[in-house]
């Protein structure tokens, strides 16, 4: 079934033009706002092409830029091609900043249009298809990937999930322990049982021992009533033992103690407590080095380690990077009521080529910061504070900024030439929107471009 185009325009040549040069395509038309919107809600084209002078100001863009707001609200992932006068830039540009994909300036030429709805159309099928990978959890509900690396791990944590298991968490600090360490919770069958994290590496060492396991009323000096802790807290159900290397030796063999015979002491007390709960730990640390250097326990390695899981860094999952990242922006877009809807093909790159050292948490960060200070619908490698990989760096100026816009002004150059000058082909020889391009122009001062020299 052939995609279905919203042709917003009431010129009846315009219509009768883009209606025999857009075969491929069920064009449906509407000649005025209220049409649009009705069409609009009746057939939900995933591409609409708008004329901003519609009746009943024609010479006006005002009831064009009502209608495309309209449509953003109606369908905001719906993309937006507007189509504007011979010289009428500044409100093509305001389009672009309420949201339209890109503009087309008159006299209007089929193969250009029909390119851009293309394009326009490849983009928005992406999109769905990301929106429907971030939504459709796989099994392990929470966790979010498609490589093999986190697959694997997946895989495992699924197998030990149905189990009491003892299992260590092990990866780099970002790379989502706790994350996993609650989803093998979610999957358990102790899912309807609370699940209690806390952090040995957090707490000072002479709060841990009263925060793990309570403390009974006149134990120290401020203890004015009986305090349940931890372990206890989280009876018939799961407890997470985040940063478990930091915990200090003396009060491992108290934890060794819990875990062999599964009763506890709160601090100050002589009773014994049975709990019963399901034991996670998680470490950045080298913990076998540790047992190594005798700063952490061998025989407490070994009971909670039964299963130890390796969580690998983001930069061995350079799959799952972009996934992660449409997955952050749709989830911030929504949490800000922001404007950005996607990213740069200059951003996608920056975001493979970056190392990660912060894994999920650094991701999570840039795509925050961005979403919220994007200035338009489409967010760059800038505003994510990454710097665009260059071939033409020489290794000679250090200076990141004046690397990344020498090479970006070498390129908007090079590809000016071999497009003869075109600006639409010289914007797709880039990859780029060509407001974009016309907006890389003016920030690198490349004015001889636009009149064509």
């Amino acid at each position: 079934m052939s995609d279905t185009i919203l042709v917003v325009d009431d010129d009846l040549g315009i219509q009768k033009q883009l209606k025999w040069s857009l075969t491929d395509f069920n064009v449906v038309f509407a000649d005025d706002r209220p049409s649009a919107i009705a069409q609009l809600r009746r057939f939900e084209p995933k591409v609409v092409t708008l004329d901003l002078g519609l009746p009943p100001d024609p010479a006006n863009a005002s009831e064009g830029l009502q209608a495309l707001e309209e449509i953003l609200a109606l369908a905001p992932n719906t993309k937006v091609i507007v189509v504007t006068g011979n010289n009428d830039k500044e409100n093509a540009l305001k389009a672009i900043d309420l949201g339209a994909y890109d503009f087309y300036q008159k006299p209007i030429d089929s193969d250009t249009i029909k390119l851009l709805i293309n394009r326009a159309l490849n983009l928005a099928k992406l999109e769905d298809e990301n929106r429907i990978l971030a939504k459709t959890r796989p099994a392990m509900g929470r966790i979010i990937g498609n490589s093999d690396a986190i697959q694997t791990v997946m895989r495992k944590a699924e197998k030990i999930a149905g189990t009491d298991i003892s299992t260590l968490l092990l990866g780099e600090s970002g790379t989502g322990k706790e994350v996993f360490a609650r989803t093998i919770h979610e999957h358990s069958p102790r899912k309807d049982q609370p699940f209690v994290a806390i952090n040995c590496a957090s707490i000072p060492e002479n709060l841990l021992e009263s925060e793990l396991f309570g403390y009974e009323k006149g134990a120290f000096t401020g203890a004015n009533k009986t305090t349940v802790g931890k372990i206890e807290t989280a009876q018939g159900g799961t407890l997470f033992l985040d940063e478990i290397g930091d915990m200090p030796i003396g009060l491992q063999a108290k934890m060794l103690r819990f875990l062999q015979e599964r009763v506890i002491e709160r601090v100050g007390g002589r009773n014994e407590i049975p709990v019963d709960i399901r034991v996670i730990c998680a470490t950045h640390r080298d913990i076998q080095a540790m047992v190594g250097e005798e700063t952490f326990r061998e025989d407490l390695f070994y009971r909670i380690g039964e299963i130890p899981i390796n969580i690998p860094p983001l930069r061995e999952r350079e799959q799952d990077i972009i996934l992660l990242a449409r997955t952050f922006l749709n989830q911030y877009r929504e949490d800000f009521n922001a404007k950005a809807k996607s990213f740069s093909d200059g951003a996608i790159k920056a975001m493979l080529a970056h190392r990660w050292p912060g894994n999920i948490r650094e991701l999570q960060n840039k795509l925050k910061s961005a979403v919220i200070m994007a200035e338009g619908t489409v967010i760059q490698a800038d505003d994510l504070g990454l710097i665009e990989p260059s071939e033409d760096f020489d290794g000679e100026n250090l200076n990141l900024r004046e690397v990344r816009e020498q090479a970006e002004s070498k390129a908007i150059r090079k590809a000016y030439q071999r497009a003869d000058k075109n600006m639409s082909k010289t914007a797709e020889l880039l990859g780029v929107t060509r407001p974009t391009l016309y907006s890389l122009i003016d920030k690198y001062h490349l004015e001889d471009l636009k009149t064509g020299v």
